[in-house]
């Protein structure tokens, strides 16, 4: 067996399947696959391309809002974000408190843009700012990116719910993927955003309910947060010491562009924000979106430390009872709502709405990006061929994820390296959308080049990261953890696995004569300092930092200094536009009255067509 498929086993041992379960399950699936009925078959809308990508710029606020918190939580974050929170600490929540800085970066920098230009790909401000080459090669990204994780989204919660069930893994990936398919494919934007509104429901009551019944099970939350101060869970570093794995800078920093990146400059959402007809439905859409996430992600990350408070005198891991942190979350499930009918099955049912919501989105912005960006341009375009060729393309990847499973399951660090794969490309992407909104002289072969020294770069240090890794010079050690009073916990099995693990533990600490070796631990290094020893917290903030580092000194080699004369301020973030709007033109590209700001760029006569 391999590791994934072992630990997949050690969580399903403390859950137990009752057919309340199974009803709450099926359920679920039966609503989502009702919606893509309803929308595909009953809903009186047009067949065209606006209609399946975007709702006809008809969707309201409230369904975009939840649908935009769904996609934040993906069922991996579920069982992992728990996890981290268990074993280093609550640190993390400032990850989580970034999204208050984000809503108005969004609201007030990004999102306007897409609005004045009438974008309804994101890809398409880049060649619309720059060229078409650094359209393609972001959307290139993209897809790549999209691949690689689809697989992933729905093969993990997968893999849990056969090892409790003893259903063959890849008859349910089949039947959950082809439900998701079968949705997408059909009713397009309408089925994804209902769908989310449906399974964020579930989330919300599955995550919320942990966290509260938790709490009352430890004795209250005063207990909590006194067992979490003295098990160390509650210390902040807040140093600027850039190899701690979790500082309070790296994880802030660091969450304002994993927010930034992930709403609004990621086509799976920006799709959705653009679908709302005006940018002021946006606005309250974003600011409902970070309330839901604080909320949600918020008890996530609780949870953490509740079960860290519930198991403060024995540490499951520790005394072999759960292999991996990632496992703690099922475990912790059961006991404190195992003898709830229907409470692992609405926990089963919360992992794998979280990783549909994510599914679903990115099957269909994928089927437009792929659609527009590399069969349009070859083909004679017309709605009704442009929604055949898109859903026929959604069956296709979901398709492919069914299949992808076989692969996923082959590999032991499939998870690690994914993530590593993608951290290459995403500081570039958020930084070349910024470069292209905050500064007029870069110019699209400027861009490509920033790009290319980004991830160049980004590859280098995560490389060399990874080799260290492996040879023992990072080291990520967990915070401590006791298991002195397990005998009180009454876990089976536990005793002997308690008593193998005092004696090993004792062997370990008799050795201590010897110097300590030369290491980066998760809170500290006693080696000299080296970027490629960083924490990876800090991949996204270098890899943006890497395009604007190279972006500017470029600018002023590669760019022309008359070329800022000449672009339109509505493609730039409306702090730039103001100034831009307000340079001399050309005699004929004026108006004959100056426009008052508030009317930035409505009496242009003049348009601009997209670099080729």
């Amino acid at each position: 067996m391999t590791l994934l498929e072992n630990t997949a086993a050690e969580a399903a041992k403390s859950f137990t399947f009752g057919v309340t379960d199974y009803i709450v399950f099926v359920l679920m699936l039966l609503t989502s696959a009702g919606i893509g009925v309803y929308f595909g078959f009953f809903s009186k809308s047009k067949n065209t391309t606006d209609e399946y990508l975007m709702g006809s710029k008809q969707m309201k606020t409230i369904p975009i809002a939840i649908s935009l918190v769904a996609s934040q939580l993906s069922g991996i974050a579920i069982m992992s974000v728990p996890a981290e929170n268990y074993t280093f600490g609550f640190s993390y929540f400032f990850m989580v408190v970034a999204m208050i800085l984000v809503v108005p970066i969004l609201n007030y920098i990004i999102i306007p843009v897409f609005y004045k230009n009438n974008i309804s790909n994101c890809y398409e401000y880049l060649q619309m700012r720059f060229d078409k080459r650094t359209r393609k090669l972001i959307t290139a990204s993209f897809v790549f990116n999209a691949f690689l994780m689809l697989p992933v989204y729905i093969f993990v919660p997968a893999l849990a719910f056969s090892q409790v069930t003893g259903i063959n893994i890849h008859l349910i990936n089949a039947i959950v993927c082809s439900i998701c398919i079968f949705y997408t494919m059909l009713g397009g934007i309408k089925a994804v955003v209902w769908t989310d509104v449906v399974q964020a429901g579930i989330m919300v009551t599955s995550v919320v309910l942990v966290g509260i019944l938790g709490t009352i099970k430890v004795g209250g939350l005063g207990k909590v947060f006194e067992l979490a101060e003295e098990g160390g869970r509650l210390d902040f570093y807040y140093g600027l010491d850039p190899r701690v794995r979790n500082s309070v800078i790296s994880l802030f920093t660091g969450g304002i562009l994993l927010w930034t990146g992930h709403i609004g400059l990621n086509q799976s959402c920006v799709q959705r924000i653009v679908s709302l007809p005006s940018m002021e439905n946006a606005r309250r859409a974003l600011i409902l979106t970070g309330i839901g996430v604080l909320i949600i992600m918020g008890f996530n990350s609780f949870s953490g430390i509740v079960m860290f408070a519930r198991y403060a005198g024995c540490d499951p891991i520790k005394a072999g009872i759960v292999q991996k942190p990632d496992k703690m979350m099922p475990f912790f499930v059961q006991d404190i709502m195992g003898h709830l009918k229907g409470m692992p099955g609405v926990f089963i049912s919360c992992v794998f709405s979280a990783a549909l919501s994510t599914m679903s989105a990115n099957l269909n912005s994928l089927a437009g990006v792929v659609y527009f960006d590399y069969i349009k341009p070859f083909i004679r375009h017309t709605d009704e061929r442009a929604n055949t060729i898109m859903k026929i393309f959604v069956v296709a990847m979901g398709s492919y994820c069914i299949l992808g499973g076989l692969v996923v399951q082959k590999f032991n660090s499939i998870l690690q390296t994914i993530v590593t794969i993608t951290s290459l490309s995403y500081g570039a992407v958020i930084g070349v959308f910024l470069v292209g909104m905050f500064v007029p002289r870069v110019n699209g072969k400027v861009a490509i080049a920033s790009i290319g020294v980004s991830m160049a770069i980004m590859l280098w240090i995560i490389g060399n990261a990874q080799m260290r890794f492996k040879s023992g010079a990072i080291k990520y050690d967990p915070l401590p953890t006791r298991i002195d009073e397990c005998e009180n916990y009454n876990f089976y099995g536990l005793i002997q696995n308690r008593s193998t693990t005092l004696s090993s533990l004792e062997n370990t600490a008799t050795s201590t004569s010897e110097p300590p070796p030369l290491v980066t631990t998760a809170f500290g290094s006693n080696r000299p300092f080296s970027i490629y020893e960083i924490s990876f917290y800090w991949y996204q903030v270098i890899g943006t930092l890497l395009v604007w580092l190279t972006a500017i000194p470029l600018s002023y080699v590669w760019s022309k200094p008359q070329e800022d004369e000449k672009l339109d301020p509505k493609l730039f973030s409306p702090i730039i536009g103001r100034f831009l709007d307000q340079q001399p033109r050309e005699m004929e590209s004026m108006p004959l009255k100056t426009p008052h700001p508030s009317l930035a760029g409505e009496n242009l006569k003049i348009t601009f067509s997209p670099k080729e």
